[in-house]
């Protein structure tokens, strides 16, 4: 079974994953996570990708983004990639491959992921046990909704300027958003799907969704062949959703 071309859509969030080759780290240093942070901020501007959130790890990194025009997610991350692998190949004297496959990325209805999704990227230094609380973490988005810092490389969505009618209650909503975290069900969605690229969202969004793309949307209804289950997981290339990283 061939592989399922990534389903990218313009004008709609995604949210997208990429791991470092075998989980071996992607920074090693501030100085790396600031060079992968401004190239990814510069790649962003040039492809035309409005980007409202991003968490960097030391072996992966997430992103919420939504691409403005046809092709531009796959051009900021192609960008972002070959840049940033020779910079860090170059610096740590290494050669070879820096990513585990491709980026994989999911399709998310705004109106009820953005901002869980928003939340999962923010508390995931908290999960992975590197600081204590979300705003302990140099390289994420989250100082900037919550007023700590201004990054010009975050573009809010608009769901987040209707958290309120001034820039602290913005802040104090959003706040109160990451302190409510995501459910079980939640984070085991946004990693379900990003792994095997399924779009996320009720049923009417996707059956919206199906009328733009001849590609499938959504795992297949129980009771199909276990064995067609598992060649497609195996063409996708994909892990079990519980080894994905937090």
């Amino acid at each position: 079974m061939a592989r399922l071309p990534r389903l990218t859509l313009a004008g709609l969030p995604h949210h997208i994953l990429q791991r470092g080759h075998n989980l071996s780290p992607i920074a090693a240093d501030p100085a790396d996570f600031d060079t992968l942070r401004r190239l990814l901020a510069e790649q962003a501007l040039e492809a035309g990708v409005d980007l409202h959130a991003y968490v960097l790890m030391d072996n992966h990194f997430h992103l919420l983004a939504t691409p403005r025009q046809d092709g531009g997610l796959a051009r900021m991350m192609q960008g972002l990639g070959r840049r940033y692998v020779r910079y860090f190949n170059q610096r740590h004297g290494r050669s070879g491959t820096l990513w585990e496959g491709r980026y994989r990325c999911a399709v998310l209805q705004a109106e009820s992921w953005l901002l869980p999704c928003m939340a999962y990227l923010d508390l995931n230094p908290v999960r992975s046990g590197k600081v204590e609380r979300p705003q302990d973490w140099a390289w994420s988005s989250h100082g900037h909704y919550v007023g700590a810092v201004v990054e010009k490389m975050v573009s809010p969505h608009s769901l987040v300027w209707a958290l309120g009618n001034t820039p602290f209650a913005r802040e104090q909503g959003y706040a109160q958003a990451v302190e409510r975290g995501v459910t079980v069900a939640q984070q085991q969605a946004l990693v379900d799907s990003a792994v095997h690229g399924w779009a996320l969202g009720d049923e009417v969004f996707l059956a919206g969704l199906q009328k733009q793309t001849p590609r499938r949307l959504s795992r297949g209804k129980p009771g199909r062949p276990r064995r067609r289950l598992t060649e497609a997981g195996r063409a996708l290339g994909d892990k079990p959703p519980d080894t994905d990283l937090p």
